[in-house]
C-alpha cells in the first residue's frame, strides 16, 4: 500500500522511505509555534531541562495572541516572559503588540509556514496550516520546549480518513459550514488521532479562507491534523508570501484510508453548532426563533 499525503510528509521529515499508520517516528520540525498562554509554560520547561539555546532562531514563532493588550498583571507577566525569551534567543518571528494578531491567521499571511512543512504548535488549532499542504498539529508546552531546543518531535503516524468533496458551495455558505456539517456527521471523536484529508474537485473550488477554516477545526473532530492537496489556489496564495520554498507532496494512488466519506458541497446549508459540543449542529434555518444576546469569539 502507498502513503497518504500526511504520511509522505512525515516520512520525509523522519528521513524514511516509507511510514505506516501506528508507527512511532522522530521527525525534523520546520516551525515550532507558541502563544502568550503556552509559551511561558514552555519557557519554564526549557529552563528546567537545562536547554540554553533554540535550535534555529528563524524556525521558532511566538505570537502574543490572547491577552494583549494586557488586561491585568498576570497577562503582563506572561507577555514579559515571552518577550524576554524571544529577545534572549533572537527569535526572528516574535509578534509583539502592534504586530501580533490571531496566530493561525498571522503565520500563513506572513509566510512563516508553507507547503510541505512539518509544524508543531502549543495550541490545539495548529492543525490550521494543513490548508497550505503542510503537516501541522497541536502539542503541549513540554513538547514545544523540546521542539524549540532540538528541532525534533516524535509522532505516532496517523491513519487517515478521506473526505471526497464534490460540487460547489452555495454562495451563502463557507468552509465553516462544511466543517460543522462534517463534525455533525462523524462526532467530536469521529476522527480521533486520524488525519482528515480533503480531496476531490470540490476541494479545488474552495478558497484559501475556506480551507484554513476547515483545517483549523479538524481538532474539533479529534483529528491529529487536517490537510488539503497543493493546487493552483495554494500556489497563488504562497507565491510572493512564503519565506521558504514550498515542497509539494501528493498522496499515492494506492494510499490506504480507514474510510472514505463523500461530501456534496452543493448540499451544504448554513450550519450552527449549538451548546455544548461542536457535534451538536443544526441548520441555521431551524434556529431562527432563538434570540442571540451574547456573542463570544474564542474558546
Amino acid at each position: 500500500m502507498g502513503m497518504t499525503m500526511t504520511q509522505k510528509i512525515l516520512a520525509a521529515h523522519a528521513g524514511l522511505d516509507k511510514v505506516e499508520a501506528g508507527q512511532l517516528i522522530s521527525a525534523k520540525l520546520d516551525i515550532v509555534l507558541g502563544n502568550d498562554i503556552t509559551t511561558p509554560v514552555a519557557v519554564n520547561e526549557f529552563k528546567k531541562a537545562g536547554f540554553d539555546c533554540v535550535f534555529d532562531k528563524d524556525r521558532v514563532a511566538i505570537v502574543l495572541d490572547h491577552f494583549v493588550p494586557n488586561k491585568d498583571i498576570k497577562a503582563a507577566e506572561q507577555s514579559k516572559t515571552c518577550r524576554e525569551f524571544a529577545c534572549a534567543h533572537c527569535v526572528s518571528h516574535f509578534y509583539d503588540v502592534g504586530k501580533m494578531g490571531i496566530e493561525h491567521a498571522l503565520l500563513p499571511e506572513q509566510g512563516v509556514v508553507t507547503a510541505g512543512d512539518c509544524i508543531i504548535g502549543a495550541d490545539s488549532h495548529t492543525c490550521t496550516y494543513g490548508a497550505l499542504g503542510a503537516f501541522s498539529t497541536g502539542v503541549g508546552s513540554t513538547d514545544m520546549a523540546a521542539g524549540m531546543a532540538t528541532g525534533m518531535a516524535w509522532f505516532k503516524v496517523p491513519s487517515a480518513i478521506k473526505f471526497n468533496l464534490t460540487g460547489k458551495l452555495p454562495s451563502n455558505c463557507s468552509g465553516k459550514d462544511v466543517i460543522l456539517t462534517i463534525i455533525g456527521m462523524i462526532g467530536v471523536d469521529g476522527a480521533l488521532y486520524k488525519s482528515m484529508e480533503f480531496v476531490g474537485d470540490g476541494a479545488h473550488g474552495l478558497s484559501m479562507d475556506d480551507r484554513l477554516c476547515i483545517c483549523n477545526m479538524a481538532i474539533e473532530a479529534g483529528a491529529k491534523n487536517g490537510i488539503f492537496p497543493v493546487d493552483d489556489v495554494t500556489i497563488e496564495y504562497l507565491n510572493g508570501r512564503s519565506e521558504r520554498a514550498p515542497v509539494v507532496y501528493e498522496a499515492d494512488a494506492d494510499a490506504e484510508y480507514e474510510k472514505v466519506i463523500d461530501i456534496d458541497l452543493g448540499a451544504i446549508v448554513p450550519t450552527v453548532a449549538c451548546p455544548h459540543l461542536p457535534e451538536n449542529t443544526h441548520p441555521a434555518s431551524e434556529l431562527h426563533h432563538i434570540k442571540v444576546d451574547q456573542v463570544v469569539i474564542g474558546s
